[in-house]
C-alpha cells in the first residue's frame, strides 16, 4: 500500500505510515481542545507540530502516545491500535513530556534505572543514556537541585531509554541553553540515520526548520496547513516557516472574523 503524506504541499509518495491519526478529536466537559487531527508519519522522519501555547501540540502528542485517548477518531503506531493491544503499543514508544516533578532525594541515576527497570532494559544503558545527553558527573546528584535543561536532558534520556521505533517530545528544547540546543539538533539527525521515527512539539520555528522533514502547523486545536520544509522554502525563501506560519494561521484568523 502507498499513502501520501499530507495535505500534497511537497509531499513524496511513500509507504504505508508508522503513526497514522485519522479524524481525532479530544472533547472534555464539553470543551474541544482539538480536532479533526489528521497525520501520516513515515517510518524514519522527523515530523514537527508547531504552534504557540493552547494550539493543541501537547494534546495531540499526548494522544498519539496512549496517554490519552482520542474522544473520536483512531490512531495507529506500527499497524498497532491503543485501544487493542495497549502493551504491544506502548512498547513502540519513548515519550519525553513538557515537564515531570521528580521527587526529593531522588539522583539521576535512581530516576534512570527505575525507568530502565519498567521497559526491561539492561542497567548499562543508563550509564550509556547519561552520557548521551552530558550527564554522566551527575549521576549521584539529586534531580530536584537541576536546571530546567538539565531535568530536560533526563526527560529525553529516559525516553531514549529502549530505543523505542518511536520518539515522542513535548517542547523538548525549552530551558535548554544554545550548545544543547545544537547538540539536541545533533543527536534527532542520529537518532533519524538509525532509523527510528520521531513527532516532536515546539513554538520555536527555526529549530523545527533546522531537524524537521515534516512540519504541521497547529492552532485553537486545528491543522492550519502542513508541508515539507522544503516546500516551505521554495515558496517562501528566507525564515520560510516563520512566513508560512503567519501566513497559514493569519488566513485562517482573518477567514474566521469575516464569518
Amino acid at each position: 500500500m502507498q499513502v501520501y503524506i499530507g495535505s500534497g504541499k511537497g509531499d513524496d509518495l511513500v509507504a504505508e505510515p508508522f503513526v497514522l491519526v485519522v479524524n481525532a478529536a479530544k472533547i472534555i466537559k464539553e470543551q474541544t481542545l482539538v480536532e479533526n487531527i489528521n497525520l501520516n508519519v513515515e517510518a524514519g522522519s522527523i515530523v514537527g507540530l508547531c504552534g504557540g501555547n493552547g494550539a493543541g501540540k501537547s494534546t495531540v502528542l499526548r494522544m498519539i502516545a496512549g496517554i490519552m485517548q482520542p474522544t473520536t477518531g483512531e490512531i495507529t503506531v506500527g499497524g498497532v491500535q491503543w485501544n487493542k493491544s495497549r502493551k504491544q503499543f506502548s512498547q513502540l514508544i519513548g515519550y519525553m513530556p513538557d515537564d515531570f516533578h521528580f521527587s526529593h532525594g531522588l539522583t539521576a541515576g535512581e530516576a534512570l534505572s527505575f525507568w530502565a527497570a519498567l521497559r526491561r532494559v539492561p542497567k548499562s544503558r543508563v550509564d550509556e543514556v547519561l552520557e548521551i545527553v552530558g550527564l554522566e558527573d551527575k549521576r549521584n546528584k539529586q534531580v530536584h537541585t537541576f536546571s530546567k535543561g538539565m531535568r530536560q536532558r533526563i526527560l529525553f534520556a529516559q525516553a531514549i531509554l529502549g530505543k523505542p521505533p518511536l520518539l515522542i517530545m513535548d517542547e523538548p528544547t525549552n530551558g535548554l541553553d544554545p550548545y544543547w540546543m545544537n547538540e539536541f539538533v545533533r543527536l534527532l539527525q542520529n537518532i533519524k540515520q538509525d532509523g527510528h521515527t520521531v513527532l516532536f512539539s515546539t513554538h520555536q520555528l527555526d529549530i523545527a526548520e533546522e531537524v524537521a522533514d515534516y512540519v504541521v502547523f497547529l492552532n485553537n486545536g486545528r491543522n492550519y496547513g502542513e508541508g515539507t520544509v522544503e516546500y516551505f522554502r521554495q515558496q517562501h525563501g528566507a525564515f520560510p516557516l516563520h512566513a508560512a506560519f503567519q501566513q497559514s494561521v493569519g488566513l485562517h484568523i482573518a477567514a474566521g472574523e469575516q464569518q
